[in-house]
């Protein structure tokens, strides 16, 4: 068990090194109308905040801390699901940029070996 939490703290970790830059890749895609582009990589990201909420159920019953609240996750997906339905693919793109960004920014667990 221990190999497999400090397996998922390294994916973790590096998963969430890219997301920033990722979130960035489908606000410029929005924004310059390359929308089936984006959608595929907003699929992508949805995907991701699911392994994302699995590991951190994973990690926090295995008593590693981690300062993450899928809530705000949560919050996202359902906003850019709302931004997705009516059209707005500005709302979405700012979403990604000015709100999901920041928030994955910095993101790390402290500890890489249980």
């Amino acid at each position: 068990m221990k190999e497999l939490l400090n397996d998922t703290i390294i994916s973790f970790n590096e998963y969430i090194d890219r997301l920033p830059e990722g979130c960035m890749m489908i606000a410029n895609n929005l924004r310059d109308d390359r929308i089936a582009e984006a959608l595929n990589h907003i699929r992508d990201f949805s995907e991701g905040a699911s392994w994302i909420a699995e590991a951190i159920r994973l990690l926090k019953e295995n008593n590693v801390a981690i300062n993450l609240d899928m809530t705000k996750i949560i919050n996202y997906l359902a906003e850019i699901n709302d931004g997705l339905s009516i059209g707005d693919y500005n709302l979405v793109a700012d979403l990604f940029e000015y709100e999901i960004v920041p928030f994955f920014t910095g993101v790390e667990l402290g500890a890489s070996k249980i």
